[in-house]
């Protein structure tokens, strides 16, 4: 199964862990996010980022998405690696093994997203095992 959507960010809190020099620095991410599409629902997301300049970071995070995949209601634990350049972010997910509860128990997906600083980001993903 292949789904696809939209999801709009509806928080985003930050703060500075570690700043080395003028935009080197580190820092924690805390995201709320509301999905469309293939995906309807709230993902809450824990990012650590690694700002390179103000314009460059690479990320990692995980995010509880709790919701409805393909009908099918629970939640699910997704673990992002991701990059942030020339306004775009961009990231792979993939589900951690186990952390499914209610109908979406044994979930295995995998996809990415890609965004821009409007707070709207393209996602898609595939279910392995299922199709």
């Amino acid at each position: 199964m292949n789904g696809e959507g939209i999801f709009t960010i509806t928080q985003w809190n930050e703060e500075i862990i570690k700043e080395k020099c003028e935009q080197v620095k580190t820092v924690r991410a805390s995201v709320v996010q509301a999905y469309e599409g293939d995906m309807k629902g709230e993902g809450h997301v824990e990012f650590i980022m690694s700002y390179k300049s103000g314009v460059s970071a690479c990320f990692v995070g995980f995010e509880e998405f709790i919701g409805v995949i393909d009908g099918r209601r629970g939640t699910v634990t997704f673990k992002h690696d991701g990059t942030f350049k020339d306004g775009v972010a961009s990231s792979t997910f993939t589900a951690v093994t186990e952390t499914a509860t209610g109908e979406l128990s044994g979930v295995n997906l995998s996809g990415n997203f890609t965004s821009s600083e409007s707070g709207k980001a393209n996602y898609s993903f595939t279910e392995q095992g299922n199709e």
